[in-house]
């Protein structure tokens, strides 16, 4: 016999599961896929379990803040770009979606040299073994001759770079974000860290005009941001440091002046969660009001995805 008491489950008291509060039921299964179904019965059909129910849920979101014209503002890392979603960064501002876009300086060159030669993402391993990564002189001409061009008429870093990009059209033009955003009349900020980009290589590089056309751009990123709450957007897709770090900043500057932006939404996209997204974009922003959400994939999955739902919602909302 054990020396120790055990306890006697006898006296247990027992519920019906019909009482019991359960977070799962059938009728939040997804839908049974079918060819030829519509992308609208796709996206119904998504299981209204967890991450299923919070994009639509955040898709909703996106589609209210235009409705109540409250900006819904994309910043991104550059790998981005290189997965190839410029279209879809696009045409979401096309269609009046995404009212400001923020990239890093990485960003900035993956779109010119897009633009401008249709190619992007050189191979860093090959052409670092005999020095030449980053040296590519015709991205360099383009990115730190336009900066230095007109300083005293105030524009940011994008402002500058994306005129340059809609006045000579180059090739690829319909595929660069800075160029179709300044035809489209929407801002897009350019947030450099000097050293972290190859066109700061370059004997061409100034970094008395980088460092002043960034900070215009911190500046008009805090102004936008005042206009954030009460159901404005943010969606965070793929920048590890340095724009969550921005926009804490900014957001820091915008509420400092007064501003009351608190209530709004805010989603981090990336394929796996990392600190600063999750803490500066996700929780510390929406902790007086408002939400955030994480979302994990390929941005090449999930951002075709996002704006699907987005596109099929506006224009559903449109038509009603």
């Amino acid at each position: 016999m054990s020396r120790y008491k055990q306890i006697d489950l006898s006296r247990v008291r027992t519920i019906s599961i019909q009482e019991r509060k359960s977070k799962v039921n059938v009728e939040a299964f997804a839908a049974l896929p079918r060819p030829g179904m519509t992308f609208r019965e796709f996206w119904d059909g998504l299981p209204g379990i967890l991450k299923g129910e919070e994009l639509r849920e955040l898709v909703r979101h996106v589609v209210e803040a235009r409705k109540k014209n409250k900006p819904v503002i994309w910043m991104m890392g550059a790998h981005v770009i290189k997965c190839g979603l410029s279209p879809v960064i696009i045409e979401l501002m096309r269609q009046g979606i995404l009212t400001a876009v923020a990239m890093n300086g990485a960003g900035a060159i993956h779109d010119v040299e897009l633009a401008y030669w249709g190619q992007t993402s050189e191979d860093v391993a090959a052409n670092l073994d005999n020095g030449t990564f980053g040296m590519s002189r015709e991205t360099a001409a383009v990115l730190n001759e336009t900066v230095k061009l007109d300083r005293d008429g105030g524009e940011g870093f994008g402002e500058v770079l994306g005129k340059r990009i809609a006045e000579e059209k180059p090739p690829y033009f319909s595929h660069s974000i800075l160029g179709k955003a300044y035809e489209f009349g929407v801002p897009v900020t350019v947030h450099v860290g000097i050293g972290t980009d190859i066109v700061h290589q370059h004997p061409n590089a100034d970094g008395a005009a980088i460092g002043e056309r960034s900070m215009r751009d911190f500046r008009i990123l805090a102004e936008l941001l005042t206009r954030l709450g009460d159901g404005g957007v943010v969606l965070h897709v793929g920048s590890t440091v340095i724009l969550p770090e921005v926009f804490l900043k900014a957001l820091t500057v915008a509420r400092n002046l007064g501003n009351c932006v608190e209530n709004f939404f805010t989603a981090n996209f990336d394929m796996i969660q990392h600190y600063r997204p999750r803490v500066n974009v996700v929780q510390r922003p929406t902790a007086r009001g408002g939400k955030g959400y994480s979302f994990t994939g390929h941005h090449e999955l999930m951002i075709p995805l996002l704006a699907a739902g987005i596109l099929e919602l506006w224009q559903a909302e449109k038509n009603s």
